[in-house]
């Protein structure tokens, strides 16, 4: 049976307690099983002898542990610290020394990520660290091989960072065998042969640590990730071509770029058995999913740009790239020609939003020979159209809005998409710089914040009234 522990809380409208501690108590006896070493400490001392006692108690206790966490017990305290991206203010983890062993490194191999990053494994001479068996770890990026000068053939030092992922720490180098040379790391994907680029920054002129297959339309190291992408929901859309569906045909060679998917009946036609007689599948289902991709041959340029699952595009970007360019054509032209330097790329980031990483990233995916090969293929297909025009005279045209509780007509993207619509700004939090709230039942602490900050809250039936929907 599956046993935890439980140590937090999501969102809720009042807290049993005032501190992290006094929450855990309560959590207790509600009932929930709480780790009793769980305690508070008055000092940094105390701090530090607690982490020594659970680090002899370590091997003893029913379950892995890598470290302790030290928190901030008052949670007045904890939300004005805030939080730093994902991670608090209020908390820090310190982790247990890790266990090291030494052994030989047969091979590197390079592995490409759903996303094109190439990432350099190595391949060891079976060894245990720890308590379990390693055979490979993770050498990071060919910055680190390089820095540490890992050859292969070369006796190495092996510990499990955080006593799960196992790590080169260092080369034992008096014994490198004769003739072991410095590692070349390749500048194309191993994959699909398409150019792997270290992104450039251009303010600092250094490159990315992590080098990217860009041929993200054709790679096979890529392509079901991607695909899932293409078709999903905030993409291109199309019902009934889901994850299960992407891996069963491209298991079945049916679907192996995004164009394939336009032309799958023709290809459905010369199976055998055909589809509708394959398990999980019937007339209906197989029509059905036809008249799907049917539709979505007519789609908004933002939605296509979104589908191609460019690094650094997401949709507020592929918005604001079809709001600028208009057509899919002079945005694909200037890319690629979007050299550091250049024009196009000083277009580029002219953009409002748009930063030096994304005209690097557009540059790299529109330059690379493979992807405008699949490009081309995909346009055969589908008709590109534009984007509703923006209402600059709409009552919240730039107005920063956010959307919170449990909306009834409309889902929470459809609601961002009709805000953008009428020119206004979605945000994900309540802040000074928001100027109304749209509130639906069970609206919680950014209904509290708004209140707090004395900003105007209304309700989406007024929503609609106040955009003139009626």
């Amino acid at each position: 049976p599956l046993h935890f522990f439980a140590y937090g809380w999501g969102e809720t409208s009042a807290l049993p307690a005032n501190t992290q501690l006094g929450v855990l108590e309560s959590l207790r006896r509600y009932g929930l099983p709480v780790n009793p070493l769980t305690t508070l400490c008055e000092n940094a001392e105390d701090m530090l002898a607690h982490y020594r006692a659970i680090e002899t108690q370590r091997a003893t206790l029913g379950y892995d542990i890598d470290g302790v966490v030290y928190k901030v017990d008052d949670i007045a305290l904890q939300e004005r610290l805030g939080f730093v991206s994902r991670a608090p203010r209020w908390a820090v983890a310190r982790k247990f020394p890790a266990e090291r062993a030494t052994t030989i490194l047969r091979d590197i191999e390079i592995q490409v990520g759903r996303t094109g990053a190439l990432t350099p494994v190595a391949r060891l001479e079976p060894v245990t660290v720890g308590g379990v068996v390693v055979q490979n770890a993770t050498l990071h990026n060919e910055d680190e091989i390089a820095r540490k000068d890992i050859r292969i053939g070369d006796t190495v030092v092996v510990q499990r960072a955080g006593d799960v992922i196992p790590q080169i720490v260092e080369v034992v180098a008096e014994k490198r065998p004769n003739g072991a040379k410095p590692y070349q790391f390749p500048h194309v994907c191993p994959r699909c042969g398409s150019a792997a680029l270290r992104e450039i920054d251009e303010k600092t002129g250094e490159a990315d640590v992590v080098r990217r297959c860009t041929g993200s339309l054709v790679c096979p190291a890529q392509a079901i990730e991607r695909l899932k992408h293409f078709a999903s929901r905030n993409a291109m859309d199309i019902e009934g071509l889901g994850d299960k569906q992407i891996e069963f045909f491209y298991d079945e060679g049916l679907i192996k770029t995004a164009s394939d998917i336009f032309a799958l009946a023709e290809r459905e036609a010369q199976m055998s058995p055909r589809l509708a007689e394959r398990e999980g599948y019937g007339e209906t289902s197989v029509r059905n999913l036809f008249a799907a991709i049917e539709a979505r041959r007519r789609v908004p340029i933002n939605r296509f740009i979104f589908a191609l699952g460019m690094r650094h595009v997401g949709e507020t970007n592929a918005r604001r790239l079809a709001r600028h360019f208009g057509d899919f054509e002079s945005l694909r032209e200037t890319a690629r020609d979007a050299a550091i330097g250049s024009e196009a790329r000083a277009r580029i980031d002219s953009i409002d939003g748009v930063g030096p990483a994304v005209a690097e990233a557009l540059h790299d995916f529109f330059a690379e020979p493979h992807n405008e090969r699949e490009l081309d293929a995909l346009l055969k297909h589908i008709t590109l159209e534009p984007m509703p025009a923006v209402a600059s005279t709409s009552p919240v045209s730039g107005k920063t809005v956010v959307f919170t509780g449990a909306l009834e007509r409309l889902t929470r993207d459809e609601a961002k998409a009709q805000a953008e619509r009428f020119g206004a700004h979605v945000a994900a939090s309540v802040s000074k710089k928001t100027d109304l709230v749209v509130a639906g039942p069970g609206a919680g602490s950014k209904l509290k914040k708004a209140a707090e900050l004395g900003i105007e809250v209304i309700s989406e039936d007024e929503w609609f009234k106040r955009t003139g929907q009626g």
